[in-house]
């Protein structure tokens, strides 16, 4: 590897925010590993672009090199590689989103309900999502962001907490056995080290695109099998617009009904691709 060899120069490579980081080829490694790519894709890859590998690459250019890569000899590996990006397509709205995560908390067994008004004790609030479980009901931010150097800060968890209160004064008083057991934001970035702080501090509950450890917005999709249609590489720009307009948001909304890609003009040629695909990404579970 380049950036290891014996008296190699060392390669910096230029992330989307414009900071240098130093190139680490086992960290594209398990990137493409964890989108479920053979060793042997995972080296070649590697191998490749590691023989155009130059000082002030953009990891944009490194996505897109080993995205297009997967593409060709593994569409599945490429869905999942994109995961992070196809979520940063439930946009630019960011209603998509609202009802994604919704869906995701849908297959962790809650009920929920989205774009709720909810009256707090000074205004009303638009709550994005509400769920409950057992015991737990929970106001939900969906905190979208368009592109993923964009992180959640504390001023946005100091806003969600600050609706939680207010709701939960007004219920308090007039409705006691509704409130909210807490509150949760959930964003498709991350969280400032400060935003993480208050949360810890403050009771918040927090999930973002790399947090908590263990239990991430990736590791939910992918335990979920929750992945949005936007990460098919069968369909195109046009088409995932046209089914998020149309309310299907997730790729086993397609696979349980594809009434919706013939109603948006796609042949049966390509929906038999696209439900292949489908079917290899996120298979449905009965």
């Amino acid at each position: 590897m380049k950036n290891s060899s014996a008296g190699a120069m060392p390669i910096y490579i230029v992330k989307a925010s414009g900071e240098r980081e130093l190139w680490d080829a086992q960290k594209l490694e398990r990137s493409l590993r964890a989108a479920k790519a053979s060793n042997d894709v995972v080296q070649e890859i590697v191998r490749h672009i590691e023989k155009d590998l130059r000082d002030g690459l953009r990891t944009n250019e490194i996505y897109a090199h080993a995205f297009s890569f997967l593409k060709r000899y593994d569409r599945p590996s490429a869905a999942q590689y994109s995961l992070r990006r196809a979520i940063a397509q439930l946009g630019p709205s960011g209603f998509p989103f609202e009802r994604f995560v919704a869906k995701i908390l849908n297959a962790r067994g809650y009920h929920t309900k989205v774009g709720q008004i909810v009256r707090g004790f000074c205004i009303a609030h638009e709550v994005d999502v509400t769920a409950e479980k057992n015991d737990e009901r929970i106001l939900v931010e969906a905190k979208f962001h368009n592109s993923p150097e964009i992180r959640s800060d504390v001023k946005v968890a100091l806003y969600v907490s600050a609706r939680f209160a207010d709701i939960e004064k007004r219920l308090a008083e007039e409705e006691p056995g509704e409130r909210f057991t807490h509150a949760w934001l959930i964003t498709n970035t991350h969280f400032t080290s400060q935003a993480i702080q208050y949360g810890s501090c403050s009771g918040l509950s927090l999930t973002g695109w790399n947090y908590p450890k263990g239990n991430t917005l990736q590791d939910i999709v992918q335990e979920t099998q929750t992945h949005p249609i936007t990460c098919l590489t069968t369909l195109t720009p046009a088409h995932k617009s046209q089914l998020l307009n149309e309310g299907v948001v997730l790729c086993q909304d397609i696979l349980k009904d594809p009434a919706p890609l013939a109603r948006i003009g796609i042949n049966k040629t390509r929906i038999a691709s696209v439900l292949k695909e489908g079917e290899q990404v996120c298979p449905v579970t009965l």
